[in-house]
């Protein structure tokens, strides 16, 4: 049977063999991103408005000193000149200096704003790629493309992106009144930075691959201090603080020695910026000295001149900071685009998805397969139907695929080729909506969130009260243990459920599945770590919970297949038995029969 996941697979394979694309360019990059976030141009015009007024009012300044020179002091000291000169200057200063504060507040507010949109949609994007997506990455890194990544973004924006407006502005406005004073003077500046562009822009090529490589160590050394923070228990508990503290070391080193490479290639633009700048300035003085005496320039003229070469170095010389920053903020939006572009393997289908039918559902695989990434087959051509209100044990060695049966059958991952179907539709046509609020799965870790008991058991419902949430710890015989805890239902639980046991946990993820209410309930083993008395008691509380659903456990105690209505025995990714437990058993050389002698040989 093929599906349109096989097709899907197919032509992302036969695309991968095709010679690659050539790198995005900096301008591509940035059209992408800027694409992205829309907001960004809400209000530009006005912006663009403000920023024109603040750069011909800085450009107006040496004007200014110009006729108070040529008008006030050289043809006779002139205090209403020289007032008129000082009074119109201060008004534009002043008139500049608004329109400054204007043009930056509206910039920083429309960038917050856009970026606040594109941390969302790269988190939610995240949060949407399938489980083998995920675990193909280190989570620091794709961590770091939601934080770091998108704050350098946000950093480049509000300073670096403010300041490279403004200057590009200044440099264009700075150069059309020098060249009203003086064309010779003009050329002269210009043959001094000429040579400066074409070196920066060669490095400029360099400082793009440089900071790539920064994103990326930055990445994993966010990977390897989350590692180091969250396995912190078992570093001690092993004694290898160590070689973790040398692995974390080697982290820091690498990102150090890619920023410190960053660095010395800016270093280098900024150098031969300042260089140019001096050259500039020196033949300014002397072609202007020279046009001054033979009365080509006046001394207000030249003067003038020189405050405008200096409005005209400084965006230069800032402007290789700018681009330095421009360049990681560049390879920091790469990075995000780079998550962005994977579609999800494992889609919604949306509004063209079907709703599950109403009631218990029944399960259906048919002919399914599948293999991770670049490993062998797990699961070898699955068909079974499993009819609706069952209860239904699976049940094999470690690595036999019994995990990989349950991911499959809630839409975790998708099979590479088959069909999954619940009550006889098709789970890559089922819209998510409908999946989890009809199918819910209790994992082994029994993950919390850091909260406290009562809202990790919402997360399954927000409406329950206390009192109802009360009553179903109740219903599963857990009041005697919630009673226990310091602060009953409102007990911080602590980040990923570490204030409570093991099997503390499992008995939270538990009572959320209870009230959750679903009509497929998947139990990977949720009552693996456990105490024998409460299992006793849980065990019995699951009767009730599991009795009128399809219920489907991957059991890896006795005690789970003992109770389930059939047996599904799993052997190298097929199955090789499946009958109730009081049958399989009866064949002791059987997978089944000599997974029996195991567990009771563990319980002696």
């Amino acid at each position: 049977m093929t599906t349109t996941t096989d097709t899907a697979r197919k032509t992302a394979t036969v695309e991968t063999a095709e010679a690659p694309e050539p790198p995005e360019t900096t301008w591509q990059t940035m059209r992408r991103g800027l694409a992205l976030s829309p907001e960004l141009r809400v209000g530009l015009a006005g912006t663009l408005g403000l920023a024109l007024v603040y750069m011909v009012g800085r450009a107006a300044v040496p004007v200014a000193v110009q006729q108070g020179i040529d008008n006030g002091i050289v043809d006779g000291l002139d205090l209403g000149v020289i007032w008129t000169v000082v009074a119109v200057t201060a008004a534009v200063l002043v008139v500049t200096t608004l329109c400054g504060y204007l043009m930056m507040r509206r910039l920083f507010t429309v960038s917050e704003t856009a970026l606040a949109n594109v941390r969302i949609r790269a988190f939610r994007h995240v949060h949407d790629l399938s489980m083998l997506h995920q675990q193909s990455e280190r989570r620091g890194s794709l961590v770091s493309r939601v934080t770091s990544d998108v704050d350098q973004i946000t950093q480049f924006l509000q300073w670096g992106g403010v300041i490279l407006v403004i200057n590009l502005g200044q440099l264009a406005v700075t150069t059309l009144v020098m060249f009203a004073y003086s064309w010779q003077l003009t050329l002269v500046v210009f043959a001094a930075f000429l040579p400066a562009v074409f070196v920066i822009r060669r490095l400029q090529r360099r400082l793009a691959g440089a900071y790539g490589v920064v994103r990326q160590r930055t990445g994993a050394l966010l990977g390897a201090i989350g590692e180091s923070v969250v396995g912190a228990p078992v570093i001690r508990a092993y004694g290898i603080s160590g070689r973790t503290a040398r692995r974390l070391d080697e982290a820091i080193d690498g990102q150090r020695r890619a920023q410190q490479r960053a660095i010395r290639i800016s270093v280098m633009g900024s150098s031969v910026g300042e260089l140019a700048a001096g050259l500039a300035l020196a033949g300014v003085v002397v072609l202007g000295v020279t046009l001054g005496a033979d009365r080509t320039l006046s001394i207000g003229e030249v003067t003038a001149f020189l405050f405008l070469v200096t409005l005209f170095i400084q965006p230069v010389q800032i402007a290789t900071e700018v681009l330095n920053e421009a360049q990681n903020a560049i390879a920091g939006w790469r990075r995000v685009l780079d998550v962005l572009d994977v579609e999800p393997d494992v889609a919604d289908p949306g509004e063209q998805g079907r709703e599950l039918p109403a009631g218990p559902l029944d399960i259906r695989f048919a002919g399914v397969r599948f293999a991770y990434p670049g490993g062998p087959p797990v699961l070898h051509d699955v068909s079974l139907e499993i009819p609706a209100k069952s209860r239904v044990a699976v049940v094999g060695e470690t690595g036999s695929g019994k995990t990989t049966f349950a991911k499959l059958l809630t839409r975790l991952m998708d099979p590479t080729a088959g069909q999954v179907l619940l009550s006889g539709v098709p789970l890559e046509r089922v819209r998510f909506a409908s999946l989890r609020s009809r199918v819910v799965m209790v994992p082994q870790d029994g993950f919390l969130f850091d909260a406290t008991v009562a809202e990790n058991v919402r997360f399954a419902r927000p409406e329950l009260t206390d009192e109802q949430l009360a009553a179903a710890f109740t219903e599963l015989g857990l009041a005697d243990w919630l009673d226990a805890l310091p602060s009953g239902l409102h007990t911080c639980v602590g980040e990923r459920g570490e204030a409570l046991s093991v099997g503390e946990r499992q008995l939270v993820a538990l009572a959320r599945a209870y009230v959750a209410d679903p009509d497929l309930l998947v139990l990977d083993e949720a009552t693996s770590a456990v105490d024998p008395a409460t299992e006793v008691r849980l065990q019995r509380t699951l009767d009730a919970v599991t009795r009128g659903r399809t219920t489907l456990a991957i059991a890896h105690r006795l005690s789970t297949a003992q109770a389930a209505d059939e047996v599904i025995v799993v052997d190298r990714g097929r199955i090789v038995q499946r009958g109730p437990h009081d049958e399989l058993v009866r064949d002791p050389e059987s997978v089944y029969g000599l997974l029996y002698a195991s567990w009771l040989e563990q319980t002696r």
